[in-house]
């Protein structure tokens, strides 16, 4: 693919958007308006007993509170692992001396460029929570049945929640309890 025009639109914090033009390896020319961000590290905690800590705060865009598996923006020197290192103990408090890499995924590829690494962590030990200042996190330990019940039921609608748990049931981290 060949990039032939890329005009900066908007810069935040978080991300920025570009007006961009290419060709993709056919030829075929794309023009698109693109959501750049450096990606994301998500944590699936899971406890000696089985089950996975969720937190839950409100979400602007969806407009309503949400339950997911802790996950926060890869920042500037840093690796998709040291940035869930970093995002479990900011918003749980937890940290964990086992760690498995389950899944890379794009959560919207049509426009955005982030892409988010989820890990599983076990041997967890509890410190004290970090939230920053925008963020009211609440956290609570859910049982497998009770994570299914929660996304039958739409309570759990994060997609990156929904594939964590999608993954870790297929055996891809070998050992979800």
């Amino acid at each position: 693919m060949q990039i032939t025009s890329s005009i900066e639109k908007y810069r935040c914090g978080i991300f920025r958007v570009t007006e961009d033009e290419a060709n993709d390896p056919s030829g075929f020319q794309i023009k698109r308006s693109i959501i750049r961000h450096p990606g994301s590290a998500v944590v699936m905690p899971i406890d000696e007993k089985g089950r996975v800590l969720l937190v839950r705060q409100f979400r602007l865009p969806a407009q309503k509170y949400l339950w997911e598996i802790p996950a926060g923006k890869i920042d500037e020197g840093e690796n998709a692992f040291q940035a869930a290192q970093r995002e479990l103990g900011e918003e749980t408090g937890l940290a964990a001396k086992a760690w498995k890499e389950l899944v890379t995924f794009y959560p919207s590829p049509g426009y955005v460029e982030e892409k988010m690494t989820i890990f599983v962590a076990t041997d967890l030990t509890q410190g004290e929570a970090h939230n920053m200042d925008d963020e009211r996190i609440d956290c609570r330990w859910f049982t497998p049945e009770e994570v299914e019940d929660a996304i039958r039921t739409g309570e759990i609608q994060d997609a990156k929640t929904l594939i964590g748990w999608l993954m870790a049931g297929s055996g891809a981290n070998g050992n979800r309890q």
